[in-house]
């Protein structure tokens, strides 16, 4: 420990802001931490912690944000859940084919977009849950109970929460389709429609008006599941051409009381 004086010295004038070097092991660089005055006598001239100056920044930061996007949808006496295949790091594309639908159950798929790891996690978790469900009640779970149940999984990690964006869609105890749109602890309701993910503020609008029917003045009619996934097509070819972590390809999922049928739809690759 140094002396209040040889403390006092190490200050350095930066820019014309006071400043004490900052021992970094990440390069051995001197980093600049701002100074509101004198040092005290138990200061021996470095920090090893503490707000610094842009570019660098010593924050705890354990989520990565992958890109993606994914859009679900119910109908009559079916549900089409879709994501694209791109994972992105900033401006990298780390891969071009990974999936962001998970079966649940052969009628219940979940969709998530986020933080890579965080989703693969969450899923762990989840087919831990429906596999001790299976075992204790001798059926599988219902798309109602798989709802609530990821909804209290959010939120029983709600003071760290996952860092995923998550629609859930099957086909209900009655055969008609669901849809649940979530927020990141949990909270969720029943929708016509979800999309989360980088491409969601494109997806919405389009939506809004195909599915919902909003601002319209055609007479509404039913939608059938093969018409349902060529919207879906549109929309992310749509949601491809404006927002970089969308693309290479879209997997649909059509979810009815037969089961689960997928198919695959190239996007833009560039």
């Amino acid at each position: 420990m140094t002396s209040f004086l040889s403390a006092t010295s190490a200050v350095q004038s930066r820019n014309g802001v006071n400043a004490l070097p900052i021992r970094n092991t990440e390069g051995g660089a001197t980093l600049p931490v701002s100074f509101d005055g004198a040092p005290t006598a138990g200061d021996d001239g470095s920090i090893d912690h503490g707000v610094t100056k842009n570019p660098y920044e010593r924050r705890f930061s354990p989520y990565e944000f992958n890109g993606g996007t994914t859009l679900a949808i119910s109908g009559k006496d079916y549900a089409v859940v879709a994501g694209d295949t791109r994972l992105s790091e900033g401006y990298e594309i780390l891969t071009r084919d990974v999936t962001k639908l998970h079966e649940l159950t052969d009628r219940v798929v979940l969709a998530s977009a986020g933080c890579k790891t965080d989703i693969d996690q969450l899923w762990s978790v989840l087919d831990i849950k429906c596999n001790v469900y299976k075992h204790n009640h001798r059926k599988t779970m219902s798309v109602e109970s798989s709802a609530q149940m990821l909804g209290n999984t959010l939120y029983g990690r709600r003071f760290f929460p996952y860092y995923s964006f998550n629609v859930l869609a099957g086909v209900d105890s009655e055969g008609k389709g669901a849809v649940y749109s979530y927020d990141a602890v949990g909270s969720f309701e029943r929708t016509p429609f979800s999309a989360t993910g980088s491409g969601q503020s494109f997806l919405i609008p389009l939506m809004d008006n195909v599915i919902s029917h909003k601002n319209r003045n055609d007479e509404r009619r039913e939608l059938g599941s093969d018409e349902v996934v060529e919207i879906v097509k549109d929309a992310f070819v749509t949601a491809g051409e404006r927002d970089i972590y969308t693309g290479d390809k879209v997997e649909i999922a059509v979810i009815t009381k037969d089961g689960i049928q997928r198919t695959t739809f190239d996007l833009k690759a560039d």
